[in-house]
């Protein structure tokens, strides 16, 4: 299997758009820098969505896309909320709980996938990622979204921490056979 291809290629994108993004979102003020932010971010959501899609259908899954693609998604999710809190616009709690999950299943799943076990998300998972993203769409929104922002951000938090507790009930249940 090639490791150039069309799906990898997005996902390398994904990673590229993070550094400028995270940097218009910190250091830059302003309507107009902040719809390039928000602009930066959809582009980059749209890529995780469009890399699997385009590897199962083309049957290009590959080991680069199947350790890379998680990283860039981390990354970007990552990047946005600590890029929010740094700016004062969430709270470093929701952070901190959101990073506290993803960080460490994350590098179980690196760690597994050097024994060959690929762990496949899990319908949860896809749920909380795309909450997550929904989120921070809403946050990164040049205005204020008040309780809608905070509502979709709480619920974000909570479906993480869902879906981290059943990652590690299935792999309890996985190990004990």
């Amino acid at each position: 299997m090639r490791t150039v291809n069309i799906a990898n290629a997005l996902t390398v994108l994904r990673i590229a758009l993070v550094p400028p993004f995270f940097a218009i979102l910190v250091l830059t003020e302003g309507t107009a820098w902040r719809l390039t932010a928000l602009a930066l971010f959809v582009v980059a959501a749209f890529t995780d969505y469009a890399d699997g899609r385009i590897a199962r259908s083309r049957k290009e899954i590959t080991t680069f896309g199947k350790i890379v693609d998680p990283i860039a998604d981390k990354l970007l999710t990552g990047g946005a909320l600590v890029g929010l809190s740094l700016n004062g616009e969430l709270t470093w709690w929701a952070t901190a709980i959101i990073l506290a999950r993803e960080i460490p299943i994350t590098l179980h799943r690196l760690v597994l996938l050097r024994r060959d076990v690929v762990v496949a998300a899990e319908k949860l998972g896809k749920y909380k990622a795309a909450l997550q993203m929904l989120a921070i769409f809403v946050y990164l929104l040049p205005v204020d979204t008040g309780i809608v922002g905070s509502a979709l951000m709480a619920a974000a938090v909570v479906m993480t921490v869902v879906s981290g507790l059943e990652y590690l009930g299935a792999r309890r249940r996985a190990a004990l056979g």
